[in-house]
């Protein structure tokens, strides 16, 4: 029987490389203070998801890349309960002072056990992943068997230019993000691309809501 090491060797110090260049990557965040129109947009889709989800009060939802709370905040109006995690101090320490149950966490490798989230969350943050691939199917693991995935993303080369912004590493095309949806065992049953306009010119974002169909393998 080969072992993990025969299948995919790493190098002497490979593992110490990756963690630098994540701390790296960490180093580029920046605080996410609310503004428009992704205050309006997430309460919107927070609306929507929830009734296509039928998500019970006593549902556990985690809010990924939670920044200063928009989600959060929206959330516990509606009488939900959901986690938190973000890698910036400030946003932590703006969430924690809210009253928010928030981890300082990397979003693809979450601690936390198999199956044990209904409803993911995650709106502007895969961008920001270095492997969206292992990001996504880290979302998969954690969910139970037919809960809920929402992933909203910045579209590529829009008036914006995201795929230019410091720490977007991932702003992939719409036929990209279905494929490692489905790869994920996520069956895509709502998309919009959402349109708008900003002094610069055109922006869009693409907005999936699914549902985690198969179990992951790994």
């Amino acid at each position: 029987m080969p072992t993990r090491d025969d299948v995919l060797p790493i190098p002497a110090g490979g593992l110490e490389r990756f963690a630098d260049f994540l701390a790296m990557t960490v180093d580029q965040t920046y605080p996410e203070t609310p503004s428009e129109p992704h205050t309006s947009v997430t309460g919107i889709m927070l609306e929507k998801v929830l009734a296509l989800s039928g998500l019970r009060r006593s549902g556990r939802i985690l809010d990924v890349g939670c920044g200063q709370g928009p989600a959060l905040d929206v959330i516990r109006e509606r009488g939900y309960h959901a986690v938190g995690i973000t890698v910036n101090d400030e946003d932590l320490r703006v969430c924690r002072e809210k009253g928010h149950e928030v981890y300082k966490m990397e979003q693809s490798f979450l601690d936390f056990p198999p199956a044990s989230f209904d409803l993911v969350w995650a709106r502007h943050c895969v961008e920001h992943s270095v492997m969206p691939f292992f990001t996504l199917f880290g979302f998969a693991t954690i969910l139970q068997e037919g809960g809920f995935l929402y992933l909203e993303v910045p579209a590529p080369d829009t008036a914006c230019h995201h795929e230019m912004n410091v720490n977007h590493y991932s702003v992939l095309t719409k036929s990209s993000w279905k494929s490692l949806l489905q790869r994920c065992g996520f069956a895509i049953i709502w998309e919009n691309d959402f349109e708008f306009k900003v002094p610069a010119g055109p922006d869009a974002y693409l907005m999936f809501v699914c549902q985690k169909k198969a179990p992951v393998k790994g």
